[in-house]
């Protein structure tokens, strides 16, 4: 190992990038004028409570920006090193971070998948003791493809998935697979709710995947929407 990776997981290190990064989201929440779609939604979010934020992956650094003062929200984030100054600066933001692989649909086959039967349950918790759930949507390593997973957990769960899109006019965009997406300071910034869906618990899979592909059409809704508010769109397009 590099000696400057050896230096970047250092746990001071660490500690210091986490709290640099949350000083960041702050400055870049408080200098972006917001708009929300739908206007007002806090009797209809708070009736839905706890409920499932899909988001897609790219925008997990802003997702926070939604949570309101009495939101109890947790995450989850993998036990990598690279997780550990995300797990800092989102734990600082007000959002309980759960650390294990995400329960991505491989894990409903084989609960002996890494990390993944171990994520479920941890936000089935957090879901049972009244914390909405965060949740990356994307097939692991494929962007703006709905997984198999959040539709599991919405499934063994009872609650309801809400797509969910945070986006701001002045970006930086990363050519990762995720295409993920930071905020930067004094633009305009948007946040939508897309309509909330149910699994019910006894489903065949027909019915399933047609339920995971309306997800993943509101999911891409509502970034398209978010970008079309802040008067930009997602340079890079959807996947065919």
């Amino acid at each position: 190992m590099s000696l400057v990776k050896r230096i970047g997981r250092a746990p001071a290190v660490q500690t210091v990038l986490g709290v640099l990064a949350e000083r960041y989201l702050r400055l870049v929440r408080r200098t972006n004028r917001f708009v929300v779609e739908p206007a007002g939604p806090d009797p209809w979010l708070d009736g839905l409570s706890p409920f499932i934020a899909g988001m897609w992956h790219g925008q997990h650094t802003m997702i926070s920006f939604m949570r309101r003062p009495h939101d109890r929200i947790a995450t989850i984030i993998s036990r990598s090193a690279d997780g550990n100054v995300n797990t800092i600066a989102l734990t600082r933001m007000g959002v309980r971070v759960i650390r294990a692989s995400g329960a991505r649909g491989r894990a409903v086959r084989d609960v002996r998948a890494k990390g993944g039967a171990e994520g479920l349950r941890a936000m089935l918790r957090a879901l049972k003791d009244g914390e909405s759930v965060a949740f990356s949507a994307d097939v692991p390593k494929v962007s703006r493809r709905c997984d198999a997973g959040i539709l599991t957990l919405a499934r063994f769960s009872g609650r309801p998935i809400v797509p969910v899109a945070v986006v701001t006019s002045r970006h930086l965009r990363l050519r990762s697979w995720d295409r993920a997406c930071f905020g930067l300071p004094f633009g305009r910034g948007a946040m939508v709710f897309g309509r909330a869906f149910e699994v019910p618990r006894e489903i065949e899979p027909e019915a399933f995947e047609a339920i995971r592909l309306a997800v993943e059409a509101e999911m891409n809704r509502v970034h398209d929407r978010a970008y079309a508010l802040v008067g930009r769109h997602d340079r890079v397009g959807n996947p065919p």
